[in-house]
């Protein structure tokens, strides 16, 4: 079965095939593509009523079976039969009732608890959040009956939350033991045979900037002045594959888990922690072994020469990102500050040719959380982003662009036979939507039949910036935009203006980036790549982008916590805040201060009926006509936070000042 939905071919073409998505209501929906045209408003799906789900889960592939079409109703369904389990998994917390022990899972879209035999309850106690695993339902009349794989521990426990929030997603917490054992077996030692054919950078100056709390560094800057206004700027990215070979158990753990996961308060990283945060970490007053792109460079930015190979270096100091903006913008006499001060002029170049060319800057906005000993928050706050952030992120943009670039031009063997980090168009309906919504704040942006420049859709963001609708139109325009994936089909990066990129700066905790390093080497020393492993790269290429984005659900899971954790402390307190999106249900805000956001429930609006004006993001008062807009400032208070399903009950106290 391919992955659209099928008609089968009987009698009365009243059996489809495809993939169920559930609501937290339980009522279930299937895509249909059959060619049975659908009445616009209407949606082009089936309607599963939770009584005719017949155990199915969301994400299961079902068959189904239509329902007699009633007129002026959405076309009903009934699964006959599971095709596929998407997932057998979930975290919850264990009940006890009159001798029956169950849990109730955490996730909304799961509608039956989960029935536990005796003999797997002996060690756990009411109120423990344990990891379980479906072992039989058959019957959609009876629960299901299920085991428990791992007790995490007692609900509400900083421990015990941040590790449900991982297991939840199918990750793992902890490395098996003999993935650890093969990590220890390696040596920690550098030899004369490791640096043999590299180019010993370990003379060159050289320096890494991360976040203060970084514990693997994965790349480092080395700077040196040449001749006739010339520079020497090289990117340095941990040699990674010179350990992880392929199909060792600990390259297999590392594409397993795609990628590493940084919520709130840990790492979880995606190579064990002698690789990440030792062996192949860039710190500074050792020696350690790199695959760099090293660049001549005039201080206009113009590349006169690069090279890309494996090299060996010495990181001569490590800053954070605060230390070398205080460094920037205070130098000294020191080497550091020079290189600084040069790479920083040449960065100015490098960023202000990418915007020429069409990259959209949407700057996102991050919140650090300061947490007592035992994980609770004690202060929320947005993350400043500093032009040594900037300066970095361009660096490492160049590198992967270059690299790609390298590949591309190669061969027409190498240029199809690569993973490249693409992203695609934004969707047409939804620039036709986004200019038709602009258009009622009085801005034009240039889309004929739902195609838009991409330097169109900056011009009009830098238009927006300082105004009241700035923030209103950036939320619209980045909801228009589709999402970068990984690919071995080059389609260029749209939000970049890149025809080619690729993801090369961060093999510690990406697993494209050590497929990158090794076909880059395989191209350097002129081998082929067969199609088999052509096949193989396509596939990984897909999981690694399921999987960076249920990471990415799970950072922001463990974010959400932590903000309802901590605006639980600040029942009816009021906070100023903007409105995220509007919906028949009720409006979301996010408090401007620690980026919290909330419902508002139309129930709170008083003397009044709101219907919601979809196409314009607009919430309108039948009698008073009062309106509430994506992006509007308002002043709310906090009613209601549920730590349990992480979320937050706002009323609207009046409009912002």
């Amino acid at each position: 079965m391919n992955n659209k939905n099928e008609l089968k071919k009987d009698e009365n073409k009243a059996i489809i095939e495809g993939v169920i998505k559930l609501t937290a209501r339980g009522v279930g929906y299937v895509e249909r593509d059959d060619g049975v045209s659908v009445k616009k408003g209407r949606g082009n799906d089936i309607e599963i009523d939770s009584t005719r789900l017949n155990t199915a889960l969301h994400g299961d592939v079902v068959r189904m079976r239509l329902l007699p079409k009633i007129d002026g109703r959405r076309q009903a369904g009934e699964i006959i039969e599971i095709l596929f389990r998407n997932r057998i998994r979930f975290v919850g917390t264990i009940h006890k009732e009159t001798g029956v022990s169950f849990v109730v899972v955490d996730d909304p879209k799961m509608y039956a608890d989960i029935i536990l035999p005796e003999k797997d309850t002996q060690n756990v106690k009411d109120g423990d959040k344990v990891y379980v695993k479906i072992e039989v339902w058959n019957d959609h009349k009876e629960n299901p009956v299920g085991e428990i794989i791992k007790i995490i521990g007692k609900e509400g426990e900083n421990e015990t939350e941040m590790r449900a929030i991982v297991l939840e997603r199918g990750f793992e917490t902890d490395f098996p033991k003999d993935v650890i054992a093969s990590a220890e077996e390696i040596s920690k030692e550098i030899s004369s045979a490791d640096i043999t054919n590299r180019r010993d950078m370990r003379n060159t100056l050289t320096f890494t900037i991360d976040p203060e709390d970084a514990k693997d560094f994965d790349d480092a800057l080395s700077f040196k002045e040449l001749k006739n206004d010339l520079y020497e700027i090289g990117v340095h990215i941990a040699d990674v594959t010179h350990y992880v070979s392929p199909d060792t158990k600990i390259d297999k753990e590392a594409l397993k888990r795609g990628t590493s996961i940084y919520l709130v308060d840990r790492t979880i990283p995606m190579l064990p922690e002698v690789l990440s945060n030792n062996l192949c970490s860039l710190m500074p007053n050792v020696d350690r072994l790199s695959f760099s792109v090293i660049w001549t460079i005039t201080k206009d930015g113009n590349i006169e020469n690069e090279w890309f190979g494996r090299t060996v270096i010495h990181s001569n100091k490590r800053f954070s990102y605060e230390t070398a903006q205080s460094l920037i913008d205070s130098p000294d006499t020191s080497d550091c500050s020079n290189a600084l001060a040069k790479i920083r002029l040449i960065t100015n170049h490098l960023r202000k040719k990418r915007f020429e060319k069409g990259a959209i800057d949407f700057d996102s906005t991050e919140v650090r959380f300061e947490l007592s000993k035992s994980g609770k928050p004690i202060a929320v706050r947005i993350k400043e982003r500093l032009e040594t952030n900037r300066l970095i992120e361009e660096w490492m943009l160049l590198a992967n662009k270059r690299v790609a670039e390298f590949i591309s031009k190669k061969d027409k063997h190498a240029a199809k036979t690569f993973v490249y980090r693409i992203h695609n168009l934004p969707n047409k309906e939804k620039i036709i939507e986004l200019a038709s919504f602009l258009k009622t704040l009085g801005y034009h942006l240039p889309a004929k039949d739902g195609v838009v420049n991409s330097k169109d859709i900056n011009e009009l963001l830098r238009k927006t910036q300082g105004t009241a609708e700035e923030q209103l139109i950036n939320i619209a325009t980045l909801r228009s935009m589709a999402k970068a994936i990984y690919s071995t089909d080059n389609i260029g990066h749209y939000g970049l203006a890149f025809e080619h990129y690729t993801h090369f700066t961060s093999p510690i905790r990406r697993y494209p980036d050590m497929l990158v390093h090794r076909l880059l080497q395989k191209y350097l020393d002129k081998k082929k790549v067969s199609e088999e492993e052509l096949v193989n790269f396509r596939n990984i290429a897909d999981y690694a982008s399921r999987m960076e984005q249920t990471a990415t659900d799970a950072e922001r899971a463990s974010i959400k916590y932590k903000q309802t954790e901590y605006m639980s402390g600040h029942i009816g307190k009021e906070f100023d805040a903007s409105i995220t999106g509007v919906t028949e249900w009720g409006i979301f805000a996010e408090i401007n201060d620690t980026k919290s956001e909330g419902m508002i429930r139309l129930s709170s609006l008083k003397n009044d009926f709101f219907v919601l004006d979809d196409k314009h993001h607009i919430l309108r008062g039948q009698r008073t006509k009062k309106t509430y807009r994506l992006g509007d400032s308002v002043r709310v208070k906090v009613v209601r936070a549920d730590i349990k399903r992480k979320s937050i009950d706002f009323e609207i106290i009046r409009p912002a000042a």
